[in-house]
């Protein structure tokens, strides 16, 4: 008998080892992969990325080698891939590439050139002001969805209405009472601090008692300030913010990414709420692991699927915003090109010279539009529910 059951098992096939599970890396190129407008979208994205930095080392220093700033009275107007007069022009003025590859502008400038500037200008602004709301945005949204349960107590309400003031009066370039403001409402804090633990007894009792009076819960204080913000329309915000201060192209920056916060921070407290009451975050309390290490250790690796979906729609955002407000005359200010400022000069040309508005417009759509395909395909890859249908 038992000789039989030998006999059997030797001639069953061994079964063969499991194939190593893929990595997440693999994975998420296999599922991005099949998604043909997401892939387009990220190789336009990284074909604009090397055009920024491209045309960054090419039109700065003293001497570029393609200078947007070169102005060429006798060459308005020319129409892309015209040739120029060489008899007319200094030989500093002669295009690098022997042709007008865009067209000239209505003081003969060379567009191309001024389109390889205007990129990473455009590039700057999204990033920089998507990583400042990005960072608002984390920031605040991790404390609501960590300590929305709990009250504010009346010295961190002052403390917050203190410092929000004197940043925006630091935003306005006023400097003096803004950073009074700021280092008062970090002074208020620590003295209500040090009263809730050393005083004990005393005269200052009372004041201990009414800096410790609960107010309204964290969360709730949080979201109604992201309500307010709401309120406000963000474009005529913007536009309000940069006619009161001087133009610079990092107050376009700033006032961009201080008005563009709002989503994130929602993302990230609805990700905290759940994230909140797991098992990992439990034994991690239970491991006397402090807060803020549980908050950025633990809990916002996990959080920052849905934050890097916003991100990336919020650079489209950020580009369009910027060109918006350079197409008013409220943008970069010269001699920094940009696509916006570009398509301004074109609109009073626009039966002429529609090259000027053609040019930037179209390069402006394709840009967002890769941005907003790429954001959509990472959406659906890092969404775990999409994730398993594929």
């Amino acid at each position: 008998m038992i000789q039989t059951e030998m006999e059997t098992f030797r001639r069953e096939p061994i079964e063969k080892p499991l194939a190593p599970r893929e990595s997440r890396r693999r994975e998420f190129w296999r599922l991005f992969k099949k998604n043909g407008l997401a892939f387009v979208g990220l190789l336009i994205f990284v074909l604009f990325f090397l055009t920024a930095l491209v045309g960054l080392m090419l039109t700065s220093g003293s001497k570029p080698v393609f200078d947007p700033a070169i102005v060429r009275l006798d060459e308005k107007l020319r129409p892309p891939l015209s040739s120029p007069r060489e008899e007319a022009l200094t030989p500093e003025a002669i295009p690098r590439l022997g042709v007008y590859l865009f067209g000239t502008d209505d003081l003969g400038r060379d567009i191309f050139a001024r389109m390889m500037q205007g990129a990473w200008v455009s590039l700057t602004v999204g990033f920089v002001a998507v990583g400042i709301s990005v960072l608002i945005g984390i920031i605040l949204g991790g404390i609501s969805g960590y300590y929305g349960q709990n009250a504010a107590t009346a010295d961190q309400v002052i403390s917050a209405v203190m410092g929000i003031a004197g940043a925006i009066l630091l935003i306005a370039k006023v400097v003096t009472l803004g950073a009074l403001l700021l280092m008062a409402g970090v002074f208020f804090l620590v003295l209500s601090k040090w009263l809730k633990r050393k005083v004990r007894a005393g005269a200052w009792t009372g004041w201990r008692r009414i800096l410790s009076i609960r107010t309204i819960s964290i969360d709730a204080l949080i979201m109604r300030f992201v309500d307010i913000m709401l309120c406000f329309p963000s474009f005529f915000l913007i536009l309000t913010v940069v006619a009161l201060l001087p133009p610079s192209i990092y107050n376009i920056m700033i006032v961009i990414g201080l008005t563009s916060w709002m989503g994130t921070t929602r993302f990230v407290r609805a990700e905290f709420l759940t994230l909140r009451d797991q098992d990992f975050v439990t034994a991690a309390r239970a491991l006397g692991i402090g807060n803020w290490r549980i908050i950025f250790r633990h809990m916002v690796p996990n959080a920052i699927a849905p934050v890097l979906v916003s991100a990336t729609i919020g650079i489209a955002s950020a580009i369009l915003t910027e060109s918006a407000l350079s197409f008013l005359g409220l943008g970069v200010p010269p001699p920094h090109a940009t696509w916006g400022n570009i398509l301004s000069d074109g609109k009073n040309y626009i039966f002429d010279a529609p090259w000027l508005t053609f040019v930037p417009g179209i390069a402006i759509l394709i840009v967002v539009l890769s941005f907003n395909l790429f954001g959509e395909g990472l959406r659906d890859v890092l969404n775990p529910r999409l994730r398993e249908r594929s």
